[in-house]
């Protein structure tokens, strides 16, 4: 069981604004990645839970070849180029939630697996060509 711990108040008011209102879907690194795929040519469903006892959401899936894809961003899964910056406010707190999300990562990856699917990581930064590439490989595999 995963250890909880109490997520930090923010440092100002400005702050909890910020993060309150960042985006949980349809960002524009997974808007742009869908863009692509659409005009390859390819169809899917948006923010689905590929596996009904799976309490968490594909941000593309395609539910006939069984690939559910996933566009991290960097500083939230802990990409290894851009995601070793932690912020100083709160600095205790972060590294753990980091960490968490990476084991929440690798736990839905792995039930995937097991279940048949072909799971697909895609970081924020990477080229929407590059990964629609990869995403078209596995899909057509």
């Amino acid at each position: 069981m995963v250890e909880r711990w109490r997520a930090p108040f923010a440092s100002s008011q400005a702050i909890h604004q910020k993060m309150s209102t960042l985006a949980r879907r349809d960002t524009a690194p997974e808007l742009a990645l869908r863009c692509v795929l659409h005009r390859r040519g390819l169809r899917y469903r948006v923010h689905r839970r590929p596996l009904p006892g799976l309490a968490r959401q594909a941000d593309i899936v395609f539910t006939r070849a069984k690939v559910a894809v996933f566009v991290d961003g960097c500083f939230w899964h802990g990409c290894p180029e851009h995601g070793r910056r932690w912020h100083r406010t709160n600095g205790w707190y972060w590294p753990q939630k980091i960490e968490a999300n990476k084991d929440r990562d690798l736990d839905t990856d792995e039930r995937l697996l097991a279940a048949g699917w072909a799971p697909i990581r895609i970081w924020e930064h990477e080229d929407p060509e590059v990964a629609a590439d990869r995403v078209i490989a596995c899909v057509r595999a």
